[in-house]
This record gives C-alpha cells, sequence and structure tokens, in this order.
C-alpha cells in the first residue's frame, strides 16, 4: 500500500536549505527573499540551530513554485496563483485557467522565438563547415538558409 502524503511528512527528514536549494534549483537567497515577501510563509526552524527546516508541504510548495519560476513566471503572477490556490479550486478555476493559459501562449512564442535562434546557429555552423571544407556550393546553401532564417526574424 503507497504512503500518503502525513505518511510521507512524518516519515521523511526536513531539508535544509542547502538541500531545498539543491532540489529546487533556487538560490539560498532566493528561498529566505520568498520566504520574506510571503510565497512560501514563515519557513520552520530547527529549535536547537534555529536553521530553516523544509517539511513535506513546504518542500512541494518550493518545488512548484521553481517550476512555475523556471518557465518564467513572474513572482507576482506566482503570487496570484497562490492566492488563487486559497480561495478555492472552484471559486477560483476560471481564473486559474486563465493564468495558465496566458502564461502557455508566452512560452510557445519563447519557443517558437528559440527555433528560430537554433535554425540560424545551425546554419551559420553549416556554413563554416563547408567552408573549412572548401564545398562552395554547400557554402552558399548554408548563406541562402541563414539569409531565409534572418528573414523571420
Amino acid at each position: 500500500m503507497a504512503a500518503t502524503k502525513a505518511d510521507r511528512e512524518r516519515t521523511e527528514p526536513p531539508l535544509t536549505i542547502q538541500e531545498m536549494a539543491q532540489r529546487s534549483g533556487f538560490s539560498e537567497p532566493t528561498l529566505r527573499y520568498y520566504e520574506k515577501i510571503g510565497l512560501l510563509g514563515p519557513v520552520p526552524r530547527d529549535d536547537s540551530s534555529g536553521h530553516r527546516r523544509y517539511h513535506g508541504a513546504l518542500a512541494e510548495r518550493v518545488d512548484a513554485l521553481a517550476c512555475l519560476r523556471s518557465s518564467g513566471m513572474s513572482v507576482a503572477e506566482m503570487r496570484r496563483y497562490l492566492t488563487l490556490l486559497d480561495e478555492g479550486d472552484r471559486a477560483a478555476a476560471a481564473e486559474q485557467r486563465d493564468l495558465f493559459t496566458r502564461h502557455a501562449d508566452r512560452l510557445s512564442g519563447e519557443i517558437e522565438r528559440l527555433r528560430v535562434r537554433q535554425a540560424y546557429m545551425r546554419g551559420k555552423a553549416d556554413m563554416w563547415d563547408a567552408r573549412y571544407r572548401g564545398d562552395t556550393d554547400a557554402e552558399e546553401r548554408a548563406i541562402e538558409q541563414v539569409e531565409h532564417v534572418l528573414r523571420r526574424f
């Protein structure tokens, strides 16, 4: 039988700030900042050392924020997401949908721009490879490819 979330929280040791930073990809100063501005709320401290300890649900919240942030979501958008979570699934569902749809659309545009840049880099690599090999026909084709990509900018 699979362990419940509550079971895992009781049995899994809490993470230190260093471990949480490594797991999430956030720096330690970013974790402290997110606590300070209220994205994480107060992080529990170890009684003897006073060091931050990230337990199950809090660690999962950091993981979720790391995913949102790494996809380019702003702190303001993350704050809105968390506020909407507190409002409940049904009450905030439409606004959550709109928030994530806008962000997904923005990512689609970024992906397309990256594809154009990638095509440019491949074309330039092909051009320089052809020049290195002394293949003027291949070089001309690569230059045409690069020019075509530049028109897409």
